[in-house]
């Protein structure tokens, strides 16, 4: 088994996980977004709040492939 078989054997996995999961790993994305807006002061609470919404989008297609 090549490195490109581990690597697809994990890809696998973190589809499957994230199918079964997905709820799990958006509010995953929501309290590391909270947490930097927090860091921040609210300074970028708009640019964060966009990126948490592309890293949510991503992951829900990354899941459903």
């Amino acid at each position: 088994m090549g490195i490109g078989d581990k690597f697809d054997a994990l890809k696998d996995k973190a589809k499957e996980a994230l199918g079964e999961h997905g709820d799990k790993a958006d509010q995953g994305v929501d309290k590391a977004g909270d947490f930097v807006d927090g860091r921040t002061d609210g300074k970028y609470s708009e640019q964060i709040d966009k990126g948490q919404e592309k890293a949510k989008e991503g992951l829900n297609r990354f899941g459903q492939q």
